[in-house]
């Protein structure tokens, strides 16, 4: 039993007690009110994205702990295992919230994401292994700060604002350098390292990877064509 479990349980009750809250924190404005799940999803998932003391100071633990960008598997500094877990937890959370709130069809894509992040994540929970790497791929959770704020915005019918249109650039430039240019140097790491990776957790890492490139290039094309095409 590893003591991470815990705190992926204790992650996953303290963001859905968030989410049952968070409408009389946050009311929803006339435009979202009918979608009052969706809402509360959306400002959930933002709380992930923007804890203090998480992804915002992921590049910060490189800086301070060098051996990282050498060792991503056996290498990890204090607290790095618990943010992972706590991250495991929040999926989780989301995962049980669109599968109960969300019909399939408009939900696939997350719910296969959300899936494959699990297992990463997961295996790197219950090995104490590969905690480096799990934290590189948290670096892309700084760009969804802004995509959250994206559709927190479009949800409260503030499309034509400058604040919009800032967000928009600010969303295309962290997603080319947190996300594709993360993803990009996390399957060349995968390469380069695969003779000190197991065969299995080298076949899960780049499966992981052969799904999250092209899932994430699609959505960069949808919303350079959403914000700035039309």
């Amino acid at each position: 039993f590893s003591p991470g479990l815990l705190v992926v349980a204790g992650s996953f009750a303290a963001f859905r007690l968030l989410n049952r809250g968070l409408e009389r924190l946050v009311p929803p404005p006339p435009s979202a009110r009918r979608n009052r799940w969706k809402w509360r999803n959306i400002w959930t998932s933002l709380a992930h994205s923007a804890l203090p003391d998480t992804h915002n100071l992921s590049p910060c633990r490189f800086y301070l702990h060098p051996e990282l960008s050498n060792d991503l598997v056996g290498a990890h500094p204090p607290g790095a295992h618990s943010l992972v877990a706590v991250s495991v937890g929040y999926f989780l959370e989301d995962f049980v919230d669109m599968l109960c709130n969300q019909k399939l069809h408009q939900s696939w894509e997350l719910l296969f994401h959300h899936s494959v992040v699990i297992i990463c994540f997961g295996i790197a929970v219950l090995v104490h292994q590969y905690i480096g790497f799990a934290l590189v791929a948290l670096l892309v959770e700084i760009n969804s700060i802004f995509l959250h704020l994206r559709q927190i915005l479009l949800m409260a019918n503030l499309v034509h604002t400058t604040c919009y249109r800032l967000n928009s650039l600010i969303n295309l430039g962290t997603y080319v350098v947190f996300r594709i240019a993360t993803l990009a140097w996390m399957t060349r790491w995968l390469f380069l390292n695969r003779q000190n990776v197991p065969p299995a957790t080298y076949a899960v890492g780049t499966v992981g990877m052969a799904i999250m490139t092209p899932m994430n290039i699609i959505l960069f094309y949808r919303l350079l064509r959403s914000d700035f095409f039309k």
